[in-house]
């Protein structure tokens, strides 16, 4: 497939999530690079929602180390159950948060971000990653976004 999106200017969030999908199947199919696919998968997310920040997280040992993502500078690593995305590690579910300075021990990379979804990829049961969505608006996220999310990471292969 050609390096090129359809970008969708519905405002329907699940009509731009389901032009959106077949195409980051066909930019991922065939190709084995794990960073590559999550790569394309941050920059497809950000391209056609236009949000603040999105990026992946990768399990290393006892941490949550940055991986590919598109967007501001970012924190680096992140302990087992710290801020939302080490939490929703912890808690191995998908966590919405309506307003980030309302969770509890969040972490602030950026005071920009006031809204945040955070879901964990498994590989064998575990968790390996985490992809982590922020939003310049309060309550951008709700459960659509955490289907269609959920949809989009099942397409990547960490095996």
């Amino acid at each position: 497939m050609a390096e090129d999106l359809n970008i969708t200017t519905s405002t329907n969030k699940a009509e731009q999530y389901q032009s959106l999908i077949p195409q980051i199947e066909a930019l991922l199919t065939g190709e084995s690079d794990l960073i590559a696919n999550l790569a394309n998968v941050c920059a497809a997310l950000k391209e056609q929602f236009k949000w603040f920040w999105v990026g992946f997280y990768l399990v290393k040992g006892d941490e949550l180390v940055l991986g590919p993502f598109q967007g501001l500078v970012a924190c680096t690593r992140i302990g087992l159950g710290r801020g939302v995305c080490g939490a929703a590690w912890q808690q191995e579910k998908t966590l919405i948060v309506p307003d980030v300075d309302a969770f509890p021990g969040h972490i602030a990379c950026s005071s920009l971000s006031k809204s945040e979804i955070v879901l964990p990829l498994f590989n064998d049961g575990k968790v390996v990653a985490v992809l982590d969505v922020d939003s310049e608006a309060f309550d951008q996220f709700d459960e659509t976004d955490a289907v269609y999310l959920q949809q989009i990471i099942e397409l990547v292969n960490f095996k």
